[in-house]
């Protein structure tokens, strides 16, 4: 037997291959801040922004062109208090950004997804409301699912086609499935963070979105890196409570996780090539240690093999021209 009798040729390889990525796998993170012609480089993540509503529209548009298969969106917001209001403000800067995209007509296409979180809102930086006790600061939950619940409302009544809770908060898929059939947005899916682990890999992520901690850390309410079954549990929660989707997070580092959940469950999981796993390939290219575009895509395709359906990376539009 010779194996390579099957990779002769770029066109029997292509014949053969067992896992693809196309552009519509892709969905391109944006991040929205006030103002009106705006586009600030984030400096530990070139070619990314934080861009006023005008220019993310612009951005959507331009993925739209590329046939990219989704937006999910970030918000900066005007200014921040401990209860997160800029999240569930009517006239927060991602709902204003949800309204402009769908009177765009290329922009409505794609599928707009909504982060749903309070840590770019809180002026501690935060997940969910924080309170004292004997033994110092910590995350309350409970009451941080109505402030949740509120901001999934919120933005899906904007146009979110999809809200997807990043908090990991106990309990807040059913909270936000709640919310959201009691004011009849009932067919709005919930694409759940379902396997948020408390990674290194966020650090440039908190420039882009200004949203880290300003104590302590997220250890106590993210996942531990070192624990596969309960991030099996995690999912099952979570699935249990209404979740239409599950994303993983971060990718990468993470492909084994990918993995056992596409063996365990049925819904669509997404994978989240986050900002660390971004900038680390951006560095790579800058000194000329790896080729952009084969590390890119190579990237991606492990993630689509290790079992996502799709994919949530900055390298969404770049990928899209490589691939078209």
């Amino acid at each position: 037997m010779r194996m390579r009798r099957l990779r002769r040729s770029q066109a029997m390889r292509a014949l053969v291959r067992e896992t693809t990525v196309a552009p519509g796998d892709l969905i391109y993170p944006l991040f929205l801040c006030p103002g009106e012609g705006v586009r600030r480089a984030v400096s530990s993540m070139p070619g990314v922004f934080n861009l006023s509503v005008d220019e993310a529209v612009r951005e959507a548009e331009e993925a739209a062109s590329l046939g990219i298969g989704g937006l999910l969106l970030f918000g900066l917001p005007e200014s921040k208090d401990e209860q997160a209001t800029g999240a569930y403000d009517e006239n927060g800067i991602v709902q204003q950004g949800l309204r402009a995209m769908k009177k765009s007509a290329a922009a409505k296409k794609l599928v707009l997804m909504a982060d749903t979180c309070l840590c770019e809102y809180t002026s501690h930086g935060h997940c969910g409301c924080v309170i004292e006790t004997e033994d110092g600061w910590t995350v309350d939950n409970d009451p941080s699912l109505d402030l949740l619940a509120r901001t999934a409302v919120s933005l899906a009544r904007a146009g979110a086609d999809v809200v997807a809770p990043s908090d990991m908060m106990d309990g807040r898929v059913a909270a936000i499935r709640a919310a959201l059939d009691k004011h009849a947005l009932q067919n709005t899916p919930i694409l759940s963070y379902a396997s948020k682990f408390a990674s290194a890999f966020y650090g440039p992520f908190r420039e882009a979105a200004d949203s880290a901690p300003q104590f302590g850390d997220r250890k106590t309410y993210q996942m531990d890196g070192a624990n596969l079954r309960e991030a099996m549990r995690e999912i099952d929660l979570d699935i249990e409570e209404g979740a239409d989707m599950i994303l993983m997070k971060p990718a990468m580092p993470y492909l084994d996780v990918i993995l056992a959940a596409r063996d365990r469950v049925d819904v669509p999981i997404g994978a989240y090539q986050v900002s660390g796993e971004y900038s680390m390939l951006q560095a790579a290219f800058e000194h000329g240690w790896l080729d952009r575009d084969r590390a890119t895509l190579e990237s991606l395709v492990s993630m689509r093999r290790a079992g996502a359906d799709f994919i949530v990376t900055y390298f969404a539009k770049e990928a899209a021209r490589l691939l078209s």
